[in-house]
């Protein structure tokens, strides 16, 4: 066997010894013992895990049998160490406490026992940080509904989900109709920020994204507004709100786009938007397939028909005369399309995921595809907007 890494002789010597180590000496053992078992040293890792496996205080006891646990695992070794998770859930309450009860869920899904797998993740749910919350959620809402309990499930995804309570799409929703509202009654504020070709051209981009917050009068506002009640949720709980934020700007900026270069007119309203969040939610769910909440699969299946059928209102009414400006539609859906196609959903609530990470790794995804395809749209965007701007008449 090659020379052992992390070399230090007052920890080799307390390896030769018997009894309990003094808690310091202990600590720098399952240090390096960790520090092993990341370079890839499960069998040394293992050794050093073992020498305070049965320390009476359970705070070094806990972490060293998690320890044990997951080097037997990286061995391939799933019965041992599915029997050294369950031994650091017998001791009293200890930082290990949490990681064994998740790693002993995977273990018992890959195992089939979806009941063992259910209780060990409402164990592991009880001690989670705030940040594991949501990820525990979604799998406790798959072992729910694959056990049969529908009820259950659907409670878990819309708690995975934060479907409940009052989140950014809301905010927007009430600072739109508020700022629409001062926009219809005083025509000056409505002038500043609705989207002009004229404007845009002169420099003042801010138009490409201001003209959501006006509309062309109040059954536009409620009509407009409803849909992003509707449908900014799901897309806020599906990506987050970081995300969410993200799509909603640069779907405007592709609604406006296709309006300055194929309109040629001054238009106001978030219908651009809208549709961009249509078709991040249309994308999204076909290229990724993330778990949707109750809500969310009895609206999800009819945005295709949505579109369809606002797309052909917006065509025929143009015919007749009236002031439908389907190319914001359309800009602000293709730009919709490629965000939800290239940016994966920011949480990962699918039983595959914790099967295949039963030690609580996210499923890796590459940052620099997602920022290259982001980055993409801008360009893409921009240039339009460049070669639309010169076609203008002077």
């Amino acid at each position: 066997m090659d020379e052992p890494r992390f070399p230090d002789p007052e920890l080799e010597a307390a390896l030769q010894g018997t009894g309990p180590l003094p808690i310091a000496t202990a600590e720098r053992l399952i240090a390096r013992a960790q520090a092993r078992l990341a370079e890839g040293e499960p069998e040394l890792a293992s050794v050093d895990f073992q020498r305070v496996a049965d320390h009476p205080e359970p705070t070094i006891a806990g972490p060293a049998m998690l320890g044990i646990g997951d080097a037997a695992y990286r061995r391939d070794r799933e019965p041992d160490a599915t029997a050294a998770w369950e031994s650091v859930t017998r001791l009293e309450e200890n930082p290990a406490t949490y990681r064994a009860w998740r790693n002993l869920a995977g273990a018992r899904v890959r195992d089939g026992d979806l009941t063992g797998a259910l209780v060990a993740y409402r164990e592991a749910d009880q001690r989670a940080p705030s940040a594991d919350k949501a990820e525990i959620a979604s799998r406790l809402g798959w072992l729910a509904k694959e056990t049969g309990n529908t009820g259950a499930a659907n409670k878990y995804f819309e708690r995975s989900r934060g479907s409940a309570g009052f989140g950014l799409a809301q905010l927007l929703v009430v600072v739109t109709v508020a700022i629409s509202f001062i926009a219809l009654t005083t025509p000056d504020v409505g002038d500043l920020l609705k989207l002009s070709p004229r404007g845009v051209e002169e420099g003042e981009l801010y138009r490409l994204v201001s003209v959501t917050l006006v509309h062309g009068g109040y059954l536009h506002l409620i009509v407009n507004m409803y849909a992003l009640w509707v449908i900014g949720p799901i897309v806020e709980g599906i990506w987050g709100r970081g995300l969410f934020a993200l799509f909603y700007v640069l779907t405007a900026i592709g609604g406006s786009t296709g309006s300055f270069i194929f309109s040629h007119i001054d238009s106001v309203g978030a219908s651009g938007a809208i549709f961009g969040l249509v078709g991040v939610i249309i994308a999204g769910t076909m290229a990724h397939h993330p778990v949707l909440d109750r809500r969310a699969r009895s609206i999800v299946p009819q945005l295709g028909m949505f579109v369809i059928l606002n797309l052909a209102i917006g065509f025929f009414s143009s015919v007749g005369g009236f002031n439908i400006d389907n190319a914001a539609h359309v800009g602000g859906l293709l730009a919709g399309l490629w965000l939800g196609f290239v940016v994966p959903p920011g949480k990962s609530p699918t039983l595959r995921g914790a099967v295949k990470h039963p030690l609580g790794a996210k499923e890796e995804r590459s940052p620099l595809l997602i920022a290259a395809g982001v980055i993409l749209l801008v360009g893409v965007l921009a240039a339009l907007l460049a070669a639309g701007g010169a076609a203008l008449p002077i």
